[in-house]
């Protein structure tokens, strides 16, 4: 980990910094400026001029304060408010109260059909509200914007669940607060992100005129961002395949000052699983100046996740026909290295093409960058943050794409994002779901496709098997001066294990440190898939306990076949065993284990340990073993497998004898339960 640091330095510095650069602004922020910023590919790579603190409201439940205090998992994210005012004799709840210079960049919110109530946006402590809306709702007012300014949420409708999403940027010179009056009933959610310029910033502030004034530039901008045009190529760089297995190949870009502006991607048709190997395992690296930047699967970078999923957004398209193009522009001051590495087993053939243009490299320039982090097997019980990035230096946040696989049919994201920013030990960025983050609401959904947030792959409509959600930043990029740190709670409905992948992507100046490492062995990993997590694979050589011939147990002892998925679906041969509910000492069964045809063999226990869990004593064919199995450890496994010893088949079977003899003095709850998952027939030795 690193080292915490002093928030309020860095804080300061900041604000000094951005001070000296409305010294010498060249003209105000206005509404026109921002949608022009909103739609720049380049504007982006440069550290931003005006500078600003990206920010956020939401409705995050109040108890999560700090990791060290109780609440810090609360999951109450709704209709949680600043406080209460009365104003012209009206009851309004505050959900957003900034002073000004600055911008709000985003509004995102939803809730149940009871929508009745009225928001309000009052800016620069106008007793009248500039903008008005007669519900929960961004799509009830009079706004003359469609998309990609306002977007419903799949499933919305206007006297039903659902919400929308307002990427309107809103300029304020003094002041903005975001108010909700109550007139019915219901759990409002909300996330608002907003800039706060440095005090002196020239800001214009929104007026709902500026609608009509910019009419003709919102939907040029709006077109732009749905449908974004091919980048500007002064020179292009390709490497064609066939890449060979472990083998990798780099090509140097045009000598700088330059910048990549796009990055075009071709991989023929196949079969879909070998697709999604090869998108998985195929890596594309980045190095600028010669600093690496970009170590990352393709299928990741380019926003596809796991397999070969349509995406259409601002910075990135992926095609069924295996085209994946990237818009970010990259930088560089002298020299950019492009880089296939192939770690498959066969040879890869692709064709990847960098267009180059000239750039004006200065000290606001910044290098690209993308780390890939994944893990395993991730428990949601008990709920935990996941660490996706850590990063030091001065940049901005800019996106990510999330990659996941659940092994059981529910849904997984009630968790927030939590995003420190320059050691400042309250979170800049809370949110109030895993949906919310990605721009959608009340889950499951199916596929939403905007420039700015998308969901490209739903497996089952339960969420079981792969989901891909990925998220761009234009004006809600996150700027820090010294630190970031992301962190994505893991909290799903019913207890489950995830496989977890996140591309994240960022700016920041040269000498800049990520703590995400290549993971070449995470990326080579199968790929599982939806009839795998439906249907968990027998492992070699076993007989499924849970189908064994029970034939004779104790009196009163209850028996069934667990589901254990939600433990890993990986860790139980066909994802279930056989549950013994015991109540004492002395409970038993002796199940019925066909020899196979073998007349000798090697036994081999394959049973489970849990908190709840008795010790077991076995025997075989009456034979006593001399091994017996704990059944206790702090957490639901399963236990390291016992041989029992090498026993001759009576009649063409084991009978297996299973005891539960006590319990280690730490065993809780029931303390005599035992689980089987199944036995193997090894050759004698």
């Amino acid at each position: 980990m690193f080292p915490k640091l002093p928030f309020q330095k860095s804080l300061t510095a900041l604000l000094l910094l951005a001070g000296t650069t409305c010294l010498l602004q060249a003209s105000p922020v206005t509404t026109e400026s921002l949608l022009e910023e909103m739609g720049d590919f380049d504007a982006i790579a440069r550290w931003p001029d005006p500078s600003y603190v990206q920010m956020q409201a939401s409705s995050h439940d109040r108890r999560t304060i700090s990791p060290d205090q109780d609440g810090w998992f609360a999951n109450d994210d709704h209709t949680q408010f600043l406080r209460e005012e009365e104003i012209d004799g009206r009851r309004e709840k505050v959900m957003l109260d900034a002073e000004g210079p600055g911008a709000l960049v985003r509004f995102w919110l939803t809730t149940v059909e009871h929508k009745a109530g009225t928001l309000r946006i009052y800016l620069d402590h106008t007793t009248k509200p500039t903008l008005e809306f007669p519900a929960f709702d961004l799509m009830s007012g009079d706004l003359p914007i469609k998309e990609p300014f306002l977007l419903p949420h799949p499933g919305y409708t206007r006297d039903g669940n659902g919400g929308n999403t307002l990427m309107l940027p809103i300029p304020f010179a003094r002041h903005c607060k975001v108010t909700w009056e109550e007139q019915s009933s219901g759990p409002r959610y909300y996330i608002l992100n907003y800039r706060r310029y440095a005090p002196g910033t020239a800001v214009t502030t929104f007026r709902p005129s500026d609608l009509v004034n910019s009419q003709a530039h919102l939907e040029n901008v709006g077109r732009a961002l749905q449908d974004p045009p091919s980048r500007d190529a002064e020179d292009q760089v390709r490497i064609n395949g066939p890449i060979p297995p472990g083998s990798s190949h780099e090509r140097s870009l045009p000598s700088g000052p330059a910048a990549v502006t796009q990055l075009e991607l071709h991989l023929e048709p196949q079969d879909p699983l070998l697709l999604a190997r090869k998108l998985r395992r195929t890596i594309l690296t980045l190095t600028f100046d010669g600093e690496p930047t970009v170590w990352c699967p393709i299928g990741d970078f380019f926003g596809s996740g796991t397999g070969l999923n349509a995406l259409q957004s601002h910075y990135r398209t992926v095609t069924q026909d295996g085209r994946l193009t990237c818009r970010w522009t990259m930088p560089y001051r002298l020299s950019a290295k492009l880089g296939i590495i192939n770690l498959d087993d066969t040879a890869t053939s692709l064709q990847i093409t960098a267009s180059t243009k000239i750039w004006s490299w200065d000290s606001r320039s910044m290098h690209f960058h993308t780390a890939w982090h994944s893990e395993r097997d991730l428990s949601t019980r008990p709920p935990r943050d996941w660490r996706a990035l850590e990063v030091r230096g001065r940049g901005v946040y800019v996106g990510d794409t999330l990659s996941l696989f659940n092994p059981i049919a529910t849904w997984y994201g009630e968790g927030d994002e939590k995003i420190a920013v320059d050691g400042d030990p309250k979170l800049r960025h809370l949110g109030t779901g895993t949906e919310d983050y990605y721009g959608y609401s009340f889950a499951p959904r199916g596929i939403m496709q905007t420039p700015f947030a998308n969901q490209i792959r739903v497996d089952h409509r339960e969420t079981q098997g792969h989901n891909v959600l990925t998220r761009t930043r234009n004006l809600d990029g996150i700027p820090f001066e010294t630190s970031l740190d992301f962190d994505l709670e893991l909290i799903s409905w019913q207890p489950t294990h995830l496989d977890e992948a996140m591309a994240t992507s960022w700016y920041a100046v040269p000498g800049s440190h990520c703590s995400i490492a290549p993971e070449p062995a995470q990326a080579t990993l199968p790929i599982p898939t939806l009839e795998q997590a439906i249907n968990p694979p027998t492992f070699p050589d076993t007989t499924e306990a849970e189908f064994l011939p029970i034939l004779e147990s104790s009196p009163g002892l209850k028996t069934e076949i667990q589901d254990m998925r939600a433990f890993g679906f990986r860790a139980w041969s066909m994802g279930a065993q056989l549950l013994g509910r015991s109540q004492n000492p002395g409970d038993f069964i002796v199940l019925d284990l066909p020899a196979g045809g073998l007349t000798t063999a090697r036994i081999e226990l394959l049973a489970t340990q849990a908190p709840d869990y008795g010790n077991l004593r076995l025997t075989v064919n009456n034979q006593p073993s001399s091994q017996r199995f704990s059944g206790y450890a702090n957490r639901v496994q399963p236990g390291p497998p016992l041989s029992l010893g090498t026993f001759t088949a009576v009649d063409g079977h084991f009978k297996i004898r299973i005891e539960v003899t006590d319990a280690e003095p730490a065993t809780t709850g029931e303390r005599y339960f035992f689980g089987i998952d199944g036995f193997r027939l090894l050759p004698p030795r």
